[in-house]
């Protein structure tokens, strides 16, 4: 099923040109409000033309997410190198070395501006709706008020974890209110944190309405998961004038944050079927197939029409040049550390899913491409792929499969954390455990879930380790550091991990130096017997179609694997290659995970060219 984004002129035109967030008012509507805010079908197209600003070409789409939430302690931008990095503008948004003259954002059409476009558009529909939308009596336009209430609350939230203290327009711009300065993002917090209190009163269920039978649409289920995610940021540690701490703010008491988080995880969870049914690669296929309906794993995802968005270009596996899956040489620009791989237990069937070691080639052989291996620094994260998709794409950059912005597995881990911080860990366990029953065989949960229940510390712990492996790729890890107030500590630890990986040191002192792959294309038939001789735990990705499969079988990867056993594989047809060396990952790539101290530069600075015009009201301090 093919999703829809809804791009109306009459909606455009309400919401009016604005190119900058604190500059231009928007031009007045040619048609009666009160005419357009009394029809459904009318106030719908306004409402959904708030997603026109998501994607837009330097908004999410090519600007927030492919930079934010990348080089973390299990991601980073793939190409760094020693020498102030490739490309630099790019990577400096990644690095902790964003500067306001940024060159890829310094623009009156980039995240930040498109960011305050949505939310214009978004105060213009709600103050129409609540004049004219009589939601008292049509349950259907009190859904759109949610859903606008809803939509800017999320780019609020990503304006916070983008830019810290912003300012706050929660009105349509007026004359008076053109030039705003910066407001405390804790104040931002508590109107989000009301605003979504109010839309959980409107909004349907998934599926209990035509309406929220898709999950482009907002549901009370997303309602309450972002009001559960605003509480936890709230309640968590960030960057402050005064430096790191948690808010001063007695209506932000940490001990109510993890209640209002808890609660609202609670009430969701309720609603679904538990998660240890759903299969974990089932999420990410589906995303790549286009599978829209609600009621699995996927709770709310921004609409990219099939002309938009770069999410499989910016986190897909690498595709070299255009071949048997797709027409876009594309993917790869993300990826995880080369070190989180082997974070994973062998038999957590996440790994091989969100860690890919291989890319696309360019070379083609009789029209196909082949997987072939890539390099210990440069992985691919495998959630996201063209092979997986049901359409080709032939668009130069953009592939237009959604973006997923919450999912099932987010909201347990939520409860878990909030559960374990207000009561401990054995009411908490439970929602640990159901994520966990989808990853690893039986009796490695209740060996892992035993450590992690030894107390309220290791619990936490824990939760730290499995978002990190369940959200890996996923722009989440950031975000959750910074609350932890854990971000350069990891960050550090990252460094040294691969450090000691490139040279074969403690944990990692008994991995084979080469890794042996084995690459071949057959048909269907032939496949099954090709894979019933390889080495066991072996490396697979497998892929099908128009009746030949692509096998790509690689030895080296797991703890046990040695260069011995390597080495007689290379009588059945494998191939070797260096895999684990300082010249293959550089402590100098490495080092420049980070350029300046991340604790001291969570958030980019607002680009220069709002400050030189926001009349004296915007700085940079």
């Amino acid at each position: 099923m093919k999703k829809i984004v809804y791009i109306p002129l009459l909606a455009l035109s309400l919401a009016g040109g604005i190119t900058s967030c604190d500059m231009e008012a928007p031009s007045q509507s040619t048609m009666d409000a009160s005419l357009i805010y009394s029809q459904y079908s009318m106030a719908e197209t306004v409402v959904m033309a708030i997603h026109q600003s998501f994607g837009e070409t330097n908004s999410y789409r090519g600007r927030f997410l492919p930079y934010y939430g990348i080089n973390t302690d299990v991601e980073w931008i793939n190409g760094l190198d020693a020498n102030g990095v490739r490309d630099g503008d790019k990577y400096d948004l990644a690095t902790y070395n964003a500067q306001p003259s940024n060159g890829q954002m310094n623009t009156d059409n980039n995240a930040y501006a498109k960011f305050y476009e949505g939310i214009e558009r978004a105060n213009m529909a709600i103050d129409g709706i609540r004049t004219y939308g009589d939601i008292e009596n049509n349950p259907d336009m009190a859904q759109l008020l949610g859903e606008a209430l809803t939509l800017r609350a999320v780019i609020y939230l990503d304006l916070i974890k983008g830019w810290g203290d912003v300012p706050a327009r929660f009105e349509p711009i007026t004359s008076e209110t053109m030039y705003l300065p910066r407001t405390d993002r804790d104040e931002i917090y508590k109107q989000l944190l009301a605003d979504l209190e109010e839309a959980e009163g409107y909004v349907y269920w998934p599926n209990a309405s035509t309406i929220t039978q898709s999950v482009e649409r907002v549901s009370k289920a997303f309602v309450k998961g972002l009001r559960a995610r605003i509480a936890l940021y709230a309640g968590g540690y960030s960057q402050r004038a005064d430096g790191i701490r948690l808010s001063n703010d007695p209506e932000l008491d940490r001990t109510a944050m993890y209640t209002i988080a808890r609660d609202e995880c609670l009430d969701v969870i309720a609603q679904y079927p538990d998660l240890s049914t759903m299969a974990f690669k089932d999420n990410f296929t589906n995303l790549c197939k286009d599978v829209v309906v609600a009621g699995g794993e996927s709770i709310w995802e921004i609409p990219f029409s099939e002309g938009r968005g770069r999410v499989l270009y910016t986190l897909g596996v690498r595709h070299q040049t255009t071949d048997q899956y797709t027409q876009q040489a594309r993917g790869g620009v993300n990826g995880p550390l080369p070190s989180l791989f082997y974070d994973y237990d062998v038999d957590d069937v996440r790994r091989n899913i969100t860690c890919a070691p291989f890319d696309w080639s360019k070379t083609l052989t009789n029209g196909r491409s082949a997987q072939e291996v890539a390099d210990s620094k440069r992985w691919n994260f495998g959630k996201l792929r063209y092979e997986w998709m049901n359409r080709i794409v032939t668009s130069t950059n953009d592939d237009g499969v959604n973006w997923q912005y919450m999912r099932l597995a987010d909201v347990y881990l939520m409860a878990a954390e909030a559960i374990n911080e207000l009561e401990g860990p054995s009411g908490a366990a439970q929602y640990m455990k159901a994520v966990l029953d989808r990853a690893l065989p039986a009796n490695k949960v209740s060996t892992y879930m035993a450590a992690a229940t030894a107390s309220k510390e290791a619990f936490f712990d824990a939760i730290v380790e499995q978002r990190a492996l369940e959200f890996a790729g996923e722009s989440l890890r950031k975000a959750d550091l910074i609350r932890w107030n854990l971000l350069k500590e990891k960050l550090d630890e990252a460094k040294a991990k691969m450090k000691q990986l490139t040279r074969r040191e403690g944990k990692y002192a008994g991995l084979p130096e080469k890794v042996y792959y084995l690459q071949t294309c057959v048909n269907e038939n032939e496949a099954s017997g090709i894979l019933s001789t390889m080495p066991a735990g072996a490396y697979t990705s497998v892929e099908t179609i128009d009746g030949m499969t692509d096998i790509l079988i690689i030895y080296g990867l797991n703890y046990g694997d040695t260069d011995e056993v390597g080495e007689t594989l290379l009588n059945q047809g494998y191939s070797s290659k260096t895999w684990l060396s300082t010249s293959n990952l550089e402590d100098s790539m490495i080092d420049v995970l980070y350029v300046n101290n991340p604790n001291e530069n969570q958030f980019w600075p607002i680009w220069q060219i709002f400050i030189d015009t926001s009349n004296g009201m915007l700085t940079n301090d």
